[in-house]
């Protein structure tokens, strides 16, 4: 986030706000992932993205020690395969579950005990200064639809990171 910006400048609290977007230079997905943790508590957090980088990680690893997520599981392009391959042992310090599938999507999704959140966006989860977009939304048929697809390109249509890493260093 630029100094001086505020997420309150964009989003509103996510109670009674069920569906909010922006688009601006000046915020970060990993700014909503920490803001939405903040208003939800320990979250299970899933992530989709093309690419992963080492800075958006970093934030990742400070946000995790907030206390507020349980566990993240990833879901990457394999397309990326060889950057996240380089940032693996980083990768499983702060992500428990990597997988790579013909992926472009970015969304987030965030569910604790009280309330499930969806971010799409446009923005990977890397860090950047362009103009980004995202909708925010507490509405249950989107989180479900989403977690539905999602798990779904997981179980029939992925590769865990962990095996082409394996596959790597045995070669």
């Amino acid at each position: 986030m630029k100094r001086g910006t505020q997420i309150s400048d964009y989003l509103q609290p996510l109670q009674p706000n069920q569906t909010q977007c922006y688009l601006t230079n000046t915020l970060q997905v990993a700014d909503i992932i920490e803001w939405v943790l903040g208003q939800i508590g320990k979250s299970e957090v899933w992530q989709t993205s093309f690419s992963i980088s080492e800075e958006f990680l970093r934030r990742l690893y400070f946000i995790s020690k907030s206390g507020n997520v349980e566990t993240i599981h990833l879901l990457l392009d394999f397309k990326a395969t060889q950057k996240t391959l380089r940032l693996w042992s980083f990768l499983t310090q702060v992500i428990e579950h990597t997988y790579l599938a013909d992926n472009h999507s970015k969304v987030i999704l965030i569910r604790s005990d009280s309330m499930s959140v969806a971010i799409i966006t446009s923005q990977n989860l890397t860090r950047g200064n362009r103009h980004e977009s995202a909708i925010v939304t507490t509405d249950t048929a989107v989180y479900a639809t989403l977690y539905d697809e999602i798990t779904d390109l997981i179980k029939n249509k992925s590769v865990p990171l962990s095996e082409l890493y394996n596959a790597q260093i045995q070669s």
